[in-house]
């Protein structure tokens, strides 16, 4: 076999006019920076080669000049389809400007064309993106007027609709690894990250066109082992060895050994939030993190869920994902963000969103720019700046539950945060909550239709989301609804029942959330007087929705009672509790068996109107006895009788 081994400007020379390039990377990890820039210098110095297609699925760049940006050139390209623009912001200017063809679709269905036209499929069909900016009928993704070209086709099958996406032909891979014997033969060992390599090499070589790959080292002909091989040497063309600084494993990190999962780092090894709007906010999303639940994190304002869970003592009982491909651990945030440490596993990006998309994630938390009173959420389009969607689409669209996090307003919003709440010491000069959204890129009308769950986090308050539009649930103490929140936003929410956002969030010391999430405290929640013959049963402010969570409260009924010769008296206490539609039907189940079992008479109080309406239609026999106060519960248990 012939040696491969090249130089940059050799590769460089390889592309030609026209051709149709797709590149790896994944913000700053596996950017073949060495290969980009001898593109952009030949370029520059020959006005070759010209007219090119680019298609790529995350976003490869740093807000500034590396990554994709050294592509960022009239003439240059022709035409981009691309999955996450904000970090590459020369190509995106020529795109917003009219300069290029440019298109923003989904992330992970870019990701998984990949595989698709390696294995010469005609595109693929999914639901991702109905309803969204990415929809046909709302644009098809297209970025410009000169973007006529449809990328994205709506097709039926039966009574229900799809998306289907077309594969482009790639005549052109640039990608890296780490090691590259003589013969091609690649492995990834110092990477943080595999994400498409392989399927991005699969799908150009069989359709005829080259395949370049980076690396930082060589090795003997077929020394390599191959269990390590992520790239094939049959896949790839030429090789070349990049400079330590176009070669950096992230953007912000030369090397970790953490970040190769490889070793495990010491524990606190990622620093602790300071407790401000943003550790609020953060702090706020993982009460609602399911334990033993899989779990994505969004880039931005999410990140932060990571660092609190990690403080809670949580990480253990949760699995943290992104959608790069990494599999538990602890995510890394900023220019640093798709690496992890700790990991149970790395997987391709593709395999990723293959999970994510067949409803895999049990929650999701992603970042929030602009949000209508439908519930529709805007990441992607502000006027002249394009962000892009990301693998947003594909998150939001097939979480079970969904979680928005971002601050109420942006530019210039100052918060200060004490054990008494929140104080808003100046005010965001741009509004995130409008009467309509300038683009939509998560469809509230959808998700409310589909009875997804969703909730949207501030600093200052929350949102959730109903078949109506958006509801406020939840204010923080020395907030003033009129002046720090109907003021601040487009549009009135539906307002029934508020109540306060717990204290703990806004005092320094850890929430202790583990003892509550994990209902570690249930011994101390069910308790019996037995002087009274009386069993009490403190649901405040709990949570209510797994099937494991009912067999917990099952187990430490039947301990306590158990033993008993005689069935008991109860009360209840269900002020802040909370119950999923999900799991209503098993609750009521487990109420019925216990009343069966265990109870004599039992009385039930909530100070919430609404939380005695659901009672009443969850537990039909126990409505007549749905007190407003403990003392009127425990007085209908002293009446005579």
């Amino acid at each position: 076999m012939r040696r491969k081994v090249i130089s940059c400007q050799d590769a460089a020379a390889l592309i030609r006019d026209e051709d149709v390039l797709t590149t790896s990377g994944f913000v700053g990890i596996g950017v073949p920076d060495a290969l980009l820039v001898a593109l952009e210098q030949r370029f520059l110095e020959t006005g070759h080669p010209k007219n090119l297609s680019l298609v790529f699925a995350a976003g490869q760049g740093d807000g500034g000049d590396r990554g994709l940006n050294h592509l960022g050139h009239e003439v240059l390209l022709k035409r981009v389809v691309g999955g996450h623009w904000g970090l590459i912001p020369k190509v995106a200017a020529l795109a917003v400007e009219g300069k290029i063809e440019g298109w923003n679709l989904p992330q992970g269905c870019i990701s998984q064309l990949f595989r698709d036209i390696a294995a010469g499929k005609p595109g693929m069909m999914t639901k991702v993106g109905l309803e969204t900016f990415v929809d046909p009928r709302n644009g098809g993704g297209a970025i410009n007027d000169i973007s006529l070209e449809p990328q994205v086709e709506l097709m039926t099958r039966g009574s229900e609709e799809f998306l289907f996406y077309p594969a482009p032909k790639l005549t052109v891979a640039l990608l890296r690894g780490t090691t590259a014997d003589e013969t091609g033969n690649i492995t990834m060992e110092r990477e943080a990250l595999v994400i498409d390599n392989l399927a991005q090499a699969m799908a150009v070589k069989n359709s005829g066109g080259i395949v370049i790959v980076q690396v930082e080292r060589l090795a003997r002909e077929r020394s390599l082992p191959p269990r390590n091989v992520q790239i094939p040497g049959i896949l790839v063309d030429a090789v070349v060895v990049a400079p330590p600084e176009l070669h950096m494993q992230t953007y912000r990190t030369a090397f970790s050994h953490a970040f190769t999962n490889r070793i495990r780092p010491p524990d606190g090894e990622i620093p602790e939030m300071p407790l401000d709007a943003r550790k609020v906010i953060a702090r706020r999303c993982a009460f609602e993190l399911p334990v033993n639940g899989v779990i994505n994190l969004g880039i931005g304002m999410p990140e932060g869920v990571a660092a609190v869970a990690a403080e809670e003592g949580l990480l253990n009982h949760l699995t943290l994902t992104a959608e790069p491909g990494v599999i538990g651990g602890q995510p890394a945030s900023g220019l640093d963000f798709g690496a992890a440490v700790d990991v149970d596993a790395v997987i391709p990006q593709n395999a990723q969103f293959d999970f994510y998309d067949g409803g895999g994630l049990d929650m999701a938390c992603l970042g929030i720019a602009q949000a209508d009173g439908l519930g529709n959420v805007n990441v992607s389009r502000f006027g002249p700046r394009l962000a892009g969607a990301g693998g947003f689409i594909n998150i939001s669209q097939n979480a079970r539950s969904l979680v928005f996090a971002g601050t109420f307003t942006a530019e210039g919003l100052d918060v200060e945060v004490g054990d008494r709440g929140v104080s808003i010491r100046s005010e965001g000069a741009s509004r995130k909550f409008l009467e309509n959204v300038e683009q939509v890129t998560f469809s509230g009308r959808r998700a409310a239709r589909l009875r997804q769950p969703v909730l949207y986090v501030t600093e200052r308050c929350v949102f959730r989301l109903n078949p109506e539009g958006l509801q406020l649930i939840e204010t923080a103490p020395g907030v003033d609804i009129e002046r720090d929140i109907i003021n601040q936003m487009g549009f009135r929410p539906i307002i029934q029942e508020v109540r306060e956002m717990e204290a703990r969030i806004f005092q320094a010391e850890p929430m202790d959330l583990k003892r509550e999430l994990l209902h570690l405290d249930l011994p101390d929640r069910i308790a019996l007087d037995p002087a009274m013959g009386r069993l009490f049963i403190n649901f405040e402010k709990m949570r209510i929705r797994s099937q494991e969570e009912i067999e917990q409260i099952r187990n430490q009924v039947m301990e306590v009672c158990g033993p008993l010769s005689e069935k008991v008296d109860v009360v209840v206490n269900y002020d802040g509790f909370q119950l999923d539609d999900e799991i209503a039907k098993d609750f009521a189940d487990l109420v019925a068996d216990l009343e069966r079992r265990f109870y004599r008479t039992v009385t039930r109080y909530s100070g919430s109107a609404f939380m005695r309406l659901k009672l009443g239609e969850t537990l039909p026999g126990a409505s007549p006895h749905i007190f407003e106060t403990t003392e009127a519960a425990q007085a209908f248990l002293d009446r005579p009788r």
